[in-house]
C-alpha cells in the first residue's frame, strides 16, 4: 500500500523542473539528452532550475550516452559535475559505474559518493543492464546509495513490475527502489499495486511546436539521427497531477 507517494520527474530544462513544480511533484530529475537516456546538463542549466523552483532537485551525472564503462577522463568528468552540481545547489546526484563483465564497479562508485559528499546518491539505470539484478542490489546498498532507478531489467516498468516487487522485497527499506521507464498517469497506480513501491520516475512531457516561422527542413542538426528541429518536449504539469491523483487511490 502506497501511503505517501513521492513523483520525480524526469526533466529536460529549467522549464520543465517548473512544471514539474506546478504539477505536485515532490522532486525533479534534471537532464539534458533525454534522446540519449539523459545526460549532464549544463552549469547554466542546474543555477537556473535551483533558482526557480523550491521542491527537490538532483542531476544526472553521466557524461555520454551509451553504456556505463567509464575512461579515466570521463571519471574526471564526472566528478567535476558533482562537484558543478553541489555549487549550484543541487540536492542530490544520479550516476552508476558498471565493470566489463556486467558488475558494479564498486570502486568508482564509491569515488563518485564520496565526491557527493552530504547529497542524495541515486544509482540509475545502468542497473537494468547490469549481470545480476540481486548481487548488484548488496553492493549498491553497501555503498551507500539512497535510491536505485530501474525497469526491472525490461523495456518499461510496467513490463519489468515483478522484478521491481521482488527487488522491493529484498531492499526491506533498506534502500528505495523507484520504478521509471514507462511510467504515466495511466499505468502508475497498478505499478504500484503491483510492486509495492512508493516512489515513481516520469517524464510527463507533451510535445510543444516551436515559434520558428521559417523553417529549412531539409537541415537536421542531429546529422543521420532523426531529430524534431522544430518542437521539443516539455514536462506537462497537467499530467503529473493526473498521476499524483490516481495514486492517492491505490
Amino acid at each position: 500500500m502506497v501511503t505517501r507517494p513521492i513523483i520525480e520527474v524526469c526533466a529536460n530544462s529549467a522549464a520543465s523542473c517548473v512544471a514539474a513544480e506546478q504539477g505536485g511533484a515532490a522532486r525533479v530529475e534534471l537532464c539534458a539528452g533525454i534522446p540519449e537516456g539523459g545526460t549532464t546538463p549544463s552549469y547554466g542549466e542546474m543555477v537556473t532550475a535551483r533558482r526557480a523552483i523550491g521542491i527537490q532537485m538532483n542531476v544526472i551525472i553521466r557524461p555520454r550516452g551509451g553504456d556505463f564503462l567509464y575512461t579515466p577522463a570521463e571519471m574526471q568528468t564526472m566528478l567535476l559535475d558533482i562537484e558543478a552540481a553541489k555549487a549550484a545547489g543541487a540536492d542530490g546526484v544520479v550516476f552508476g559505474c558498471l565493470r566489463a563483465d556486467g558488475t558494479v564497479d564498486t570502486e568508482r562508485n564509491r569515488e563518485l559518493k564520496a565526491a557527493a559528499g552530504g547529497l542524495s546518491t541515486t544509482f540509475h539505470r545502468a542497473f537494468d543492464v547490469c549481470r545480476d539484478p540481486f548481487e548488484a542490489l548488496e553492493e549498491i546498498i553497501a555503498l551507500g546509495f539512497d535510491r536505485i532507478l530501474t525497469s526491472g531489467q525490461e523495456a518499461s516498468a510496467p513490463e519489468g513490475a515483478a522484478l521491481i516487487a521482488d527487488l522491493v522485497r529484498r531492499a526491506a527499506g533498506r534502500i528505495i527502489i523507484m520504478p521509471g521507464c514507462g511510467v504515466n498517469e495511466s499505468n502508475v497506480a497498478q505499478l504500484a499495486r503491483d510492486t509495492c513501491a512508493a516512489e515513481f520516475h516520469m517524464s510527463a512531457r507533451r510535445r510543444v511546436e516551436g515559434g520558428m516561422q521559417y523553417r529549412n527542413e531539409r537541415v537536421s542538426m542531429g546529422g543521420t539521427v532523426t531529430v524534431e528541429e522544430f518542437a521539443r518536449n516539455v514536462t506537462d504539469p497537467e499530467r503529473v497531477a493526473r498521476s499524483i491523483e490516481a495514486l492517492r487511490h491505490v
